[in-house]
């Protein structure tokens, strides 16, 4: 399996639902995706895929001031624009705030024991006051990438998907 190098300015439009909508995260969502992950730290460490130092041994999420966050994010966004690899932020469809993020990239870490690669790696999660929407989120991003991205195979950290 390698990573599909999608073109960003091919990416599929993400999905949109009742739930949230998903765009490209940006260096302007830094200070709603900074309130979001920070006020949800400990659910996000408990999210399947986070939390497990999957991520090295410094493993994010960990506290961070705003400046950080907008660095982390402009570093996010340059990876999408150069095709290396995909983040989204969550958006509540009614106002606008950050409800969580996704996270696409290329399977080519260590694997854990037990897993089989994928095309792409897949994290996701949602701010502890709308973990209702998990389970939602997860489900419509691996149609949307199994339906609309040049891949087959989508692995889940800590996630058991058909």
């Amino acid at each position: 399996m390698t990573w599909p190098h999608v073109d960003p300015s091919a990416v599929p439009a993400p999905p949109r639902t009742d739930h949230f909508v998903l765009e490209p995260l940006r260096p302007e969502h830094a200070e709603s995706d900074h309130v979001a992950w920070m006020s949800s730290i400990d659910h996000i460490r408990s999210t399947p895929g986070f939390g497990d130092g999957a991520w090295g041994p410094d493993s994010w999420p960990y506290e961070m001031s705003l400046d950080d966050n907008r660095r982390d994010l402009e570093m996010h966004w340059d990876e999408f624009q150069r095709g290396v690899a995909f983040a989204f932020t969550v958006l509540d469809p009614t106002d606008g705030d950050v409800i969580g993020c996704v996270y696409v990239d290329p399977d080519d870490g260590p694997l854990p024991e037990g897993d089989a690669r994928g095309d792409v790696m897949v994290r996701s999660w949602t701010r502890a006051s709308h973990a209702e929407i998990d389970g939602v989120l997860v489900d419509a991003v691996d149609r949307w990438l199994h339906d609309s991205w040049p891949v087959t195979q989508v692995r889940w950290p800590g996630r058991h998907r058909p």
